[in-house]
């Protein structure tokens, strides 16, 4: 996969001018890690992306898509159709990624923060028709569902972003989930998307995998948490014609039910403790399954392996009956509860040492 690739090769060039830069994450009290490791994983995840989709763009427009071969050629009208919307989502992932890499540099308030990213899926959700549809009429209340649901998801994976492996990792397991989705529904470009997402992801991950050699710091995990909701709101989940329920359109919550209960008992956590939700710390649950024993590798291997088994159940909400979505939902609140139990129990240990 070529994004795989320039991704991977990005991110070795970022990796080595973030260490001459002194652009890098150090021990701090309220982070996980306890040596100085390089920042700028977003950057090569953002232009990767960022190329790549303008590349498509330049080749849509000028023709070259009939080089390809005629099945993609008769997509290009399509693609040229959306093409302002397209501009809109660059620009908005550009906003956050610019963002992202102020505060990596500067750590800049939770709120200016939180002002930016309603504003960027407030642009996205009218500009580019980035919306949850749920047989909603009202555009006005469908846009406010997608704004919270957009900004929602960005806070998830910047918030999962806390171990090495962990938010790349997950999000390969999410989009992979959701472009199976989208194959599904014959969305050739939503699909592209999903691949691209995920080969951006992949290169990044072998520099991230613990022990991860570089970080992608709030440059990477606004961008990324950004273009899982926008895959989460364009993908199809009920077909009509192919039977099944309503039930269907509730995939996204069921595929990010693990990111979504970090993101939930975090914020639960710090406000009973009378801290601000948005400050950060050691309580996510990856951060608490360490302190049970488990290795960091352990840790990662167990969120994905979650993660995989409620998507599992999730990519078949579109072809069983009331029964069966049932079972779904059951399968994935066991899931959570079995996490919960695991981060809960049993004796502490504290694999960092004194």
């Amino acid at each position: 996969m070529s994004s795989f690739a320039v991704s991977a090769a990005l991110t070795a060039v970022v990796r080595r001018w973030a260490l001459r830069s002194d652009f890098v994450a150090r021990p701090r009290e309220d982070r996980y890690n306890r040596t100085v490791v390089p920042l700028g994983g977003g950057v090569a995840i953002f232009w990767t992306i960022a190329l790549f989709l303008a590349g498509a763009l330049l080749v849509v427009r000028t023709g070259l898509l009939r080089c390809f071969g005629s099945e993609l050629a008769i997509h290009a009208e399509g693609f040229l159709g959306r093409t302002g919307e397209l501009l809109v989502v660059l620009g908005v992932a550009m906003a956050l990624h610019v963002m992202g890499l102020w505060d990596d540099r500067k750590r800049l308030g939770p709120w200016s923060k939180l002002a930016v990213q309603f504003l960027a899926a407030a642009v996205a959700a009218v500009f580019a028709d980035v919306r949850v549809e749920f047989f909603i009429s009202s555009r006005v209340v469908t846009t406010i569902l997608s704004v919270l649901w957009i900004v929602g998801i960005i806070n998830a994976f910047n918030f999962l972003d806390n171990m090495d492996g962990l938010a790349a990792g997950m999000a390969v397991i999410v989009c992979g989930i959701l472009f199976w989705a989208a194959v599904q529904a014959g969305q050739v470009f939503v699909g592209a998307m999903g691949l691209l997402l995920i080969g951006s992801l992949l290169g990044f991950l072998v520099f991230n995998f613990p022990p991860g050699r570089i970080f992608m710091g709030d440059a990477g995990s606004l961008v990324v948490g950004f273009f899982v909701a926008l895959l989460t709101l364009r993908t199809t989940y009920y077909h009509q014609a192919h039977g099944g329920g309503l039930y269907a359109v509730f995939m996204p919550l069921v595929v990010m039910a693990v990111p979504l209960y970090d993101f939930g008992s975090v914020v639960f956590l710090r406000l009973r403790q009378g801290k601000s939700p948005f400050v950060g710390d050691t309580q996510h649950f990856s951060h608490r399954l360490r302190r049970r024993g488990l290795t960091d590798t352990q840790t990662i291997l167990t969120l994905y392996l979650a993660t995989l088994c409620t998507g599992a159940g999730a990519i078949l909400l579109h072809q069983v009956g009331l029964s069966g979505a049932v079972l779904v939902f059951a399968q994935t609140l066991m899931i959570l509860v079995i996490i919960a139990i695991l981060e809960a129990t049993g004796q502490k240990v504290d694999n960092n040492g004194p």
